[in-house]
């Protein structure tokens, strides 16, 4: 994939925030324990583990990656399954846990909405393939 593109754009920026938050994560709770008393709110709002903050840097370290060559496939993929867990987040409720080791509060699923979204609209944005150059105007 060359040049610029929103889907490319998603993969970057999300993929590099996902790996410095999960970083930062383990500042705040690196107990790989699925109590809620091993549970800390990064920021102060999202709720975060050892498995989680290792979540945030895989998926992230995906989006790193798949920004040169699958961009629009990371796009659309993690918009879709952002989609899914802020659902089931919001079935599990503030506090709650996903898979039975991923915290959530509100918070987390409000942004993971966005995050969906964002990558759904970056996704279906960019072509699913490259356009090919315009040739440039010959001189007579």
């Amino acid at each position: 994939m060359e040049g610029s593109s929103p889907a490319r754009l998603y993969a970057t920026l999300v993929g590099g925030a996902l790996v410095i938050v999960g970083i930062i994560g383990f500042f705040y709770s690196s107990a790989f324990n699925t109590q809620e008393a091993d549970v800390d709110n990064a920021f102060g709002i999202l709720a975060v583990n050892g498995w989680r903050n290792v979540v945030h840097i895989v998926t992230g370290a995906l989006g790193l990656l798949a920004a040169g060559y699958a961009a629009r496939t990371y796009a659309l993929g993690l918009g879709a399954v952002y989609l899914v867990v802020a659902a089931w987040g919001f079935i599990v409720g503030d506090g709650g846990f996903i898979l039975g080791f991923i915290p959530v509060n509100t918070e987390d699923n409000v942004l993971h909405v966005l995050l969906g979204l964002l990558g759904v609209g970056a996704g279906a944005a960019t072509p699913a393939t490259a356009r090919p150059a315009t040739p440039a105007a010959s001189a007579p």
